[in-house]
């Protein structure tokens, strides 16, 4: 693959597909994250499941703003830095590590026979970390690493005879102490 200098190169494009054996991941905040895409994740990262065929969404709303002199010429341009969200469906709706995302830790209990409980009171803004595991074009792997973020948006809860029961989750990642959101590391296949 290209660096992306020189001439245009299809190689280049690609599409990203859920990592086998899980793509999304979570640990509690503080929690150590990887720094590259390879590495296992320690035992700490628990696997949130499947996601709907909608994918994985990162929304990053970053705008500018202009100031134009006198006679309209623009003299000066700023980035403003916006939230950086990432957006899925978990559709293990029976797994208990997603209801603890959604609901919070507290919030879920299993007894010694296997069965759920879950007190819904208002949802978590509990903050932990998260990891998101792709395979791209060629066998490359992604992974992007969220060290902190929280679920900031639940989309309705459908339960009808035809689609499966999820959670439409928007997570907001928080800047870490080097000021970064999130961080993206792609290994290229041999």
């Amino acid at each position: 693959m290209s660096n992306g200098t020189g001439n245009n190169n299809a190689a280049n494009v690609t599409a990203g597909k859920p990592k086998i054996g899980g793509a999304v991941f979570r640990a509690p905040k503080g929690t150590a994250v990887p720094t590259d895409a390879t590495s296992e994740l320690g035992a700490a990262f628990k696997c949130l499941g499947y996601c709907s065929q909608d994918g994985l969404t990162n929304g990053n709303d970053q705008s500018s703003n202009s100031t134009s002199a006198w006679g309209g010429d623009v003299v000066l341009n700023m980035l403003t830095a916006g939230a950086d969200t990432f957006v899925f469906a978990l559709i293990e709706s029976m797994n208990t590590e997603v209801l603890k995302m959604v609901y919070g830790t507290d919030n879920v209990t299993v007894d010694n026979s296997g069965d759920i409980s879950v007190a819904v009171n208002g949802g978590s803004d509990e903050e932990a970390v998260y990891v998101f595991d792709l395979i791209l074009k060629g066998g490359a792997l992604k992974r992007i690493v969220v060290p902190c973020a929280s679920v900031t948006a639940l989309g309705e809860i459908v339960y009808n005879d035809s689609d499966p029961v999820g959670y439409n989750v928007t997570l907001t990642a928080v800047n870490d102490s080097a000021g970064n959101s999130h961080y993206e590391y792609i290994h290229l296949a041999a």
